[in-house]
């Protein structure tokens, strides 16, 4: 055979498979046939089946290409459907079935149309489905659902804790559904009690019989693991600087409570997040809590921790004192607080210490950081004040009438400790006179024990870190 034509012959074979392939067939409905009437409202919805296809989809409407009954309902790869709540009487059905093809868009398929049968009287009882009539240890969130009744459009529901006594919901009517959601979740170890009534257009069921079901009883108990960590500190501050105080817990929890403690005992509830938001001190609780569930019902795991809200606020830093260590400096941070402070020589953020003494402190300038623990600020204050000759007095007299007898650093930068060393004084030919500690009295105008005459005179303050102010001042008698 000439090449060519096996060509062909292979070519035209591959077209006709990949033709088919798109041109999927679509199903015949077999129960109920295309224009069957008088169909059972509980018809089963048949079709046969299309191989080459990954799913169905199934609307059944009352007018052409509708989904007022079901729209576009998956039922996978079954070629059936059951409608659960029925179907409508004496009415024109109109059935879709669609094809899920693989890699192509959904074939539509031609509609299916049949009439359902009359009815004209009232439908029979019908019974629960879940839970079970007699079943026990159901779960007290349970929906309470229930077989369809033929012909029914329509379903009365009564529920209670004791038989004929329906305390929970009594004759609701729950429309043409086969399921109901108590508001409120049922008591645990419980007999309930349900009785379900159909209706339609002709009336209700008759003699419809209580059916009933018990909750269950919870066994589970919290386990380590199922208990949240707290790591609330004794103490948190009131600050008065801040008197609108907000507080949030560091630790994760499923919930949180947070108590006041009344002097009389009680304990108020002021927050159920995980922030408190306070503007008192006292005594307080935190209660955190994870759950573990049995039978629908909620078990608390609780862990809680009393702690006090104290007042507190931005330390004062009243005095910075300094001495010398061989080439190296101490430094002492006097500060006052309400509550527990720490230091830091290096940074406002780190380097904090709890004692209040630096030691082996190179010479420099520096700045001591002062922050209250628990949060309610920080303070600082330069090691060294700033001087000038200003500070220093013009003159004094030494008379002994107790006025302006001493000279020394001014009384103002005395109590701001300026941190000089030492202050060393000259006549004016530069002999050495005093020298005079700025802690003490100060120079009261003698040498050798004599007095010394009235004259200007030279001074030098060294700074402990090794800064120089010179000046010069007059003694008047």
């Amino acid at each position: 055979m000439n090449k060519k034509y096996i060509l062909f012959i292979i070519y035209i074979g591959f077209g006709l498979n990949m033709s088919l392939s798109l041109a999927q067939e679509c199903p015949t409905m077999t129960s109920p046939l295309d224009g069957d009437i008088n169909v059972p409202l509980d018809n089963l919805i048949t079709w046969t089946e299309v191989d080459g296809i990954i799913g169905y989809l199934v609307s059944l409407g009352t007018t052409p290409g509708g989904g007022e009954i079901i729209n576009r309902r998956s039922s996978g790869l079954n070629n059936y459907y059951q409608p659960e709540i029925g179907l409508p009487a004496n009415t024109r059905i109109y059935v879709t079935i669609s094809l899920f093809l693989p890699d192509a868009p959904i074939k539509v398929c031609p509609l299916k149309v049949f009439d359902t049968a009359s009815i004209s009287e009232p439908p029979n009882c019908t019974t629960l489905a879940s839970p079970l009539n007699g079943e026990s240890e159901v779960r007290v969130d349970t929906n309470i659902k229930w077989n369809y009744a033929y012909g029914a459009t329509n379903y009365s529901i009564s529920i209670g804790e004791s038989p004929g006594n329906y305390n929970i919901i009594e004759n609701h009517e729950t429309g043409n559904t086969l399921f109901y959601r108590a508001d409120q979740n049922f008591a645990l170890d419980q007999t309930i009690y349900v009785r379900v009534v159909p209706l339609n257009e002709y009336g209700m069921a008759l003699n419809c019989t209580e059916e009933s079901f018990t909750t269950g009883v919870p066994t589970v108990q919290c386990n380590t693991n199922d208990f949240p960590s707290i790591s609330m500190p004794d103490k948190i501050p009131f600050c008065t600087s801040a008197p609108n105080a907000i507080y949030t817990a560091n630790d994760i929890a499923r919930g949180y409570r947070w108590y006041k403690l009344n002097e009389n005992g009680t304990e108020q509830v002021i927050s159920n997040t995980a922030s408190m938001e306070y503007n008192e001190v006292g005594f307080y609780r935190l209660e955190l809590f994870n759950t573990v569930s049995e039978f629908g019902a909620t078990i608390e795991c609780p862990v809680s921790k009393i702690f006090e809200v104290v007042n507190s606020d931005i330390p004062v830093i009243e005095n910075v004192i300094i001495s010398r260590d061989a080439d190296q400096y101490r430094i002492e941070v006097v500060a006052t607080s309400p509550t527990p402070v720490e230091y830091s020589l290096e940074s406002a953020d780190f380097g904090f210490q709890d004692s209040p003494v630096f030691i082996g402190i190179a010479p420099g300038d520096r700045i001591v950081y002062v922050r209250d623990k628990l949060g309610c600020g920080l303070s600082k204050r330069p090691v060294e004040e700033k001087l000038e000759p200003k500070d220093f007095p013009a003159f004094f007299t030494p008379n002994g009438d107790n006025i302006n007898d001493y000279w020394n650093i001014t009384e103002e930068k005395r109590k701001k400790d300026p941190n000089i060393e030492y202050i060393h004084i000259f006549d004016r030919y530069g002999n050495l006179l005093a020298q005079v500690n700025p802690q003490t009295n100060g120079w009261d105008g003698t040498f050798n024990g004599k007095d010394a005459p009235e004259a200007d005179y030279w001074f030098k303050a060294q700074m402990f870190s090794n800064k120089m102010i010179k000046g010069h001042f007059s003694l008047k008698r």
